[in-house]
């Protein structure tokens, strides 16, 4: 089996393959160009953006910078927001609701690399998806982690590290993260 996939398989997989390699060279130059468009432009940067993600609902908003690893395993709904700064190491899927607003300088991953030195000599790593459901707000300098599913109606405070599932109706915080208080619906 070919290392890209082994990666889309969700099995572990050597990073530093040529067709790996390439995928994230390919995400790496259309971020750089939807990244170069002025913000005067909001017409192209939406036109970009759309190229670069997997799929998307209406009314959706990138600001610029942004940054990933391949794009098409992003899938954003309707009425999307996000910040400034927002990465997303989209080895896996990474799945986000409706009515979802990001704040700046976030970072979603869903590459993970071993716990040996071994395998982490040997260049490996491992994809695990994320999912964020509807009406979800998430502060600046958020961490999210991989194989992390967040509910509906959850807000995640500025500078949380989420490890962990979230449940629906949660305010979380802290790092790492863990449940405030319960929100009403």
């Amino acid at each position: 089996m070919r290392e890209i996939e082994k990666l889309d398989k969700g099995l572990e997989y050597y990073f530093l393959d040529s067709e790996v390699v390439e995928r994230k060279a390919t995400a790496a130059k259309l971020c750089q160009e939807f990244n170069r468009i002025p913000a005067t432009e909001p017409e192209k940067q939406i036109s970009m953006i759309k190229e670069i993600l997997g799929s998307y609902g209406k009314n959706i908003s990138v600001q610029a910078p942004f940054n990933c690893d391949n794009g098409k395993n992003i899938h954003v709904g309707d009425d999307f927001l996000s910040n400034y700064n927002l990465t997303i190491l989209d080895i896996a899927p990474v799945r986000i609701g409706n009515n979802v607003m990001i704040g700046p300088n976030v970072d979603i991953y869903t590459v993970n690399h071993p716990m040996t030195a071994e395998g982490r000599r040997n260049y490996l790593a491992q994809g695990f998806p994320v999912t964020i459901g509807n009406d979800v707000w998430i502060g600046g300098k958020v961490s999210i982690m991989p194989g992390v599913t967040i509910g509906n109606n959850v807000v995640v405070a500025a500078g949380s590290v989420v490890t962990k599932n979230v449940p629906d109706n949660s305010l979380i915080g802290g790092v790492p993260a863990k449940i405030i208080k319960h929100l009403s619906e």
